[in-house]
């Protein structure tokens, strides 16, 4: 697959990886540097807008750490001349409604402002679209954002990225600089073979935004961490699980009318059928491109999947493609092994009496006891939908919060008769009754009102 895409595409150089929990690193390359060095698994590429994933992570964990709200507006941490009133949530999110580039003509004279010019200059640029309408893919607002990072920890954002993730997740080869070992990257002509090298850039203070360089090994392994962080940082020491969940969830789609990429905090969502969905970014920088998903939900995902094209063209689009083939092919053809199943521990006395099905809302539920847990899941669910997941309150032991699935955060109160079984429940402040009552309580098996 690797090989068509670099052939068909005319790529100079290409480098893919794939990254699991289950099976050693896989790695792909084909073509070559366009310089004196050798294309191998450490050359590295620019990943350009890929760089917003690591910035959306320093502000989570900013926000983590008490440092700022998400909904704090930007100007509370950075003395701005102008959009101070932009709120962090909606710089990550791409629906802030800035321009989308800082003022000038950047892509036309390759002359970035520095980090005073940028904020000089931000009374020129203008708000394009009001807050919160809509998607508005800016590289403004997540250079702003780096600066945050910058200010609330007190150094550079290339400082802190580096002390805060790439040392602590092993990227030893992600760089704000391209170093020794880089592919030279070109502009292919649409009508013959020559290659055109383009010329070398430096993002400046739009650096959050794209300024990285990277490994296709490396990219994999960050493509796994945004799908599944507990796999590959389990301690939480780079950010919580819980948090980079938040991150993926979708809070505006790119294109109103066909819903095929969404937007989370900092996250390209892109759904793949079957609940499955691919998370991570695509980068596009003079002279490359790069795609890098990590894969979540459906049969045959292993733990830590992630995948990473990195390619020395400007112009194949093909490459973007790739990742999400990538990912579907490995989980097709080499799925991860079926975990057996074992004999659980029962449910505590004081539920066995719950478990079996309710009905609410004239449709019928399975309460059950899984993986020391309790759960509940509609009777007609489609396979692979997760469950409703429980967690007891410490101070009372007949109510439940959700804590994950269906009415997450809502609670679930047990109601008992006199010999303490389960007659009723509530949830969400819906009534869940053993056979199906309309809800002025006729009961259609006893055949009367209750």
């Amino acid at each position: 697959m690797v090989r068509r895409v670099q052939a068909q595409a005319r790529v100079p150089a290409v480098a893919a990886a794939v990254h699991r929990a289950d099976r050693a690193p896989w790695t792909c390359t084909v073509g070559g540097t366009g310089n004196d060095t050798v294309l191998d698994d450490r050359t590295r590429f620019r990943i350009g807008s890929v760089t917003k994933t690591f910035t959306a992570v320093l502000v989570m964990q900013c926000r983590d750490d008490g440092l700022l709200d998400l909904d704090d507006p930007v100007g509370r941490h950075l003395d701005l001349p102008a959009h101070g009133e932009s709120t962090v949530r909606r710089l990550l999110s791409h629906t802030a409604g800035l321009q989308r580039e800082p003022y000038g003509d950047v892509w036309d004279t390759l002359r970035v402002p520095d980090a005073d010019r940028l904020l000089a200059e931000l009374t020129r640029a203008e708000r394009v679209l009001p807050p919160g309408r809509r998607f508005h893919y800016s590289n403004l607002g997540m250079a702003l954002l780096g600066r945050l990072v910058g200010q609330v920890r007190g150094g550079t954002w290339a400082e802190v990225l580096t002390e805060r993730v790439l040392t602590p997740l092993g990227l030893t080869d992600t760089t704000v600089a391209p170093g020794p070992r880089a592919a030279t990257g070109y502009l292919v002509d649409a009508y013959s073979d020559e290659a055109h090298p383009e010329p070398p850039t430096d993002f400046g203070a739009v650096g959050p935004a794209a300024q990285l360089w990277s490994t296709a090994t490396d990219m994999a392994r960050w493509a796994a961490f945004l799908a599944d962080p507990a796999a590959l940082d389990p301690t939480g020491r780079v950010l919580a699980p819980a948090t980079v969940e938040e991150m993926r969830w979708p809070v505006t789609v790119t294109d109103e009318a066909v819903w095929n990429a969404g937007f989370g905090l900092g996250l390209i969502l892109v759904p793949q059928g079957d609940r499955v969905v691919h998370v991570g970014h695509d980068g596009a920088m003079p002279g490359f491109l790069a795609g890098v998903y990590g894969r979540r939900g459906g049969e045959g995902t292993p733990a830590a999947f992630g995948a990473a094209v990195l390619g020395s063209s400007g112009t194949a689009a093909e490459l973007l493609d790739l990742p999400h083939r990538l990912l579907a092919a490995a989980a097709e053809h080499d799925p991860a092994d079926i975990t057996p199943w074992h004999p659980g521990d029962p449910a505590p006395a004081h539920l066995r009496g719950l478990l079996g099905r309710w009905w609410g809302e004239g449709f019928e539920y399975v309460f059950s006891w899984r993986e020391a847990t309790l759960q509940a899941r509609g009777a007609d669910d489609p396979p692979g939908k997760p469950p409703a997941v429980f967690a007891p309150l410490p101070d009372r032991p007949d109510v439940f919060r959700t804590v994950a699935g269906r009415e997450v955060g809502e609670l679930l109160r047990l109601t008992r008769d006199d010999d303490g079984v389960v007659v009723r429940l509530h949830w969400a402040t819906y009534r869940f009754t053993r056979h199906q009552e309309t809800f002025d309580r006729y009961d259609f098996r006893a055949g009367i009102d209750r």
